[in-house]
């Protein structure tokens, strides 16, 4: 059983004594470095936030110059098949040009060497149908 009498309420002042001298030696420091703690946690977190927002700006602009550059070199690409189509379209023109020039050139010497021959051919075949018919009448004509 509890008795009332002095050492209760020594042990009452004792408790409260106690409770003021562990409140500002503990208590205090402990919620002061729990509050220190959340204040820089916050900070880590707005700063992951911000280091997150600008590595996704910088993404987005890496992105964006990938594919201008991409759409550049197949421009380039682009223009540089088609300079080649032309020029290799050119060039067969200029040979096919040059093959059909060379063709009509052959054609009209053969056209005077077949009208020569017929020249040759025609002043030598009466002479030669009349000596034929000669030798095959056995006499002249």
């Amino acid at each position: 059983m509890v008795t009332i009498d002095i050492t209760l309420f020594l042990q009452i002042i004792n408790a409260l004594v106690l409770m003021y001298l562990l409140n500002g030696v503990i208590y205090k420091p402990v919620l002061k470095i729990l509050a220190e703690r959340k204040v820089k946690l916050q900070g880590m977190r707005d700063d992951v936030t911000k280091y997150e927002d600008n590595a996704r700006r910088r993404q987005e602009a890496v992105d964006q110059k990938m594919h201008t550059a991409s759409m550049k070199a197949k421009k380039a690409l682009d223009d540089a098949r088609s300079g080649a189509k032309a020029a290799g379209e050119e060039k067969v023109a200029a040979i096919k040009a040059e093959a059909d020039a060379a063709r009509e050139k052959q054609m009209a010497e053969i056209k005077s060497q077949v009208e020569a021959a017929r020249k040759d051919l025609g002043a030598g075949v009466e002479e030669f149908a009349s000596a034929m018919a000669g030798k095959i009448l056995g006499r002249s004509l």
